[in-house]
């Protein structure tokens, strides 16, 4: 007897788009686009919500007028990634994005429990093979603000590129973001 060859099934970002405008999925259902694959979200516990909601307040007093922090909000990376950072900032205002989702963020931040290992790995090449200069992860367990900048291209990595720095910050330390880089904002100032 032959055996089967389980074959899986890329989308592209159109068709995704598709499957929402026409409400293939439930309203408020967790899930992304991430490299052709529709992957569903890490849920949300009380301490995941509060960092996000923490992180968002922080990088809207770094970046100040003419920055937009979204949390949770589609980026249109490229033809097949769509992903919905925790937090995410990119340049201008609302009005700015009206008839399409921005494509790069200046600071990308995922807060991470059990999600640590993929966005460590998918995303994080993701994120880098799109050449955002600036990926945060907010580790919980850890209780560590990841770093990560410069992207270089590593075919071992599961998008072909991850990022060359990775700074671990804990407690008291800080950071200043690239594209707001008077600006200081502390590790406990994330953190639930």
């Amino acid at each position: 007897m032959a055996e089967y060859t389980i074959k899986t099934r890329k989308w592209t970002r159109a068709e995704y788009d598709k499957l929402i405008a026409l409400g293939f999925f439930e309203p408020n259902e967790p899930v992304e686009l991430i490299g052709g694959e529709l992957m569903v979200a890490e849920p949300q516990g009380a301490p995941h919500y509060t960092a996000i909601w923490k992180t968002a307040k922080a990088l809207e007093a770094a970046f100040g007028p003419g920055w937009m922090v979204r949390t949770q909000a589609p980026i249109g990376l490229d033809d097949e990634s769509e992903p919905e950072p925790d937090v995410s900032v990119v340049p201008g205002e609302a009005e700015d994005y009206r008839s399409a989702h921005p494509s790069r963020p200046v600071l990308t931040v995922e807060v991470a429990q059990s999600s640590l290992s993929i966005d460590r790995e998918r995303k994080g090449s993701l994120y880098a093979r799109a050449h955002l200069q600036e990926y945060w992860i907010l580790n919980l367990e850890e209780r560590v603000l990841e770093v990560y900048r410069e992207p270089v291209v590593d075919r071992s990595a599961v998008f072909g590129w991850r990022y060359s720095r990775r700074d671990n910050l804990t407690g008291s330390a800080t950071v200043g973001p690239l594209w707001a880089p008077n600006a200081r904002v502390r590790v406990t100032d994330l953190l639930p």
